[in-house]
């Protein structure tokens, strides 16, 4: 991803390995560029222009040929569509509850599909970002959330939030990568028998 550096990895898997030296935690850290496309979303916005302009087109004072207004139609459908398609633009349509959902949707999946919820011991942990919705999460199995509360986990995450939202992505993860790790030594600390059951490298999707 264009935001982060080859140094900028290098500080996440750092801060993981740092941390599962200090917990029996298995850390896993995940950024995705956005959790959707929404492509659904300027086609739906385009034809509800379409319409609407169309009806406006009608009642003006102007005679048009069927073809003349079909073509017009889609010229402005077309138009409409390829403007409403730009990234911000698509972005700004979508609904917060709507973005907020497509995200916890993929970091739940995404905490399944990479094993978080195998560990020996329950003790996975993932960081989640999908950058174009500004949403972070930190999903723990329950062998973590036994023992830590969640009032650290709501601070954790806000400091967590900040940071995403001011575009510091490596100096967010690393951050609560730290303050996980100092809320998990304590109550789930790395046993001698403990063995890296999860890679330690950023997923990005």
């Amino acid at each position: 991803m264009a935001f982060l550096s080859v140094q900028d990895r290098a500080r996440i898997e750092a801060a993981v390995i740092a941390a599962e030296q200090r917990t029996s935690g298995e850390f896993v850290t995940v950024i995705a560029a956005r959790a959707d496309d929404y492509r659904h979303v300027p086609i739906l916005a385009a034809a509800a222009l379409a319409f609407l302009l169309s009806g406006v087109w009608l009642l003006l004072p102007v005679d048009f040929s069927h073809v003349e207004f079909y073509a017009g139609q889609v010229v402005l459908f077309i138009g409409a569509a390829a403007f409403l398609h730009w990234q911000p633009v698509r972005m700004a349509l979508v609904p917060q509850r709507e973005k907020a959902l497509r995200a916890r949707h993929l970091a739940h999946e995404q905490f399944l599909e990479l094993g978080l919820s195998s560990t020996k011991d329950r003790t996975g942990v993932m960081l989640f970002v999908a950058v174009a919705e500004h949403y972070v999460e930190i999903l723990a199995d329950r062998g973590v959330h036994a023992h830590v509360g969640a009032a650290v986990w709501e601070r954790i995450i806000a400091d967590f939030t900040r940071d995403i939202r001011a575009g510091r992505v490596a100096d967010g993860f690393v951050g609560a990568i730290e303050a996980c790790a100092q809320a998990m030594a304590g109550p789930c600390p790395k046993r001698a028998d403990d063995r890296n059951e999860l890679p330690n490298r950023l997923v990005e999707l």
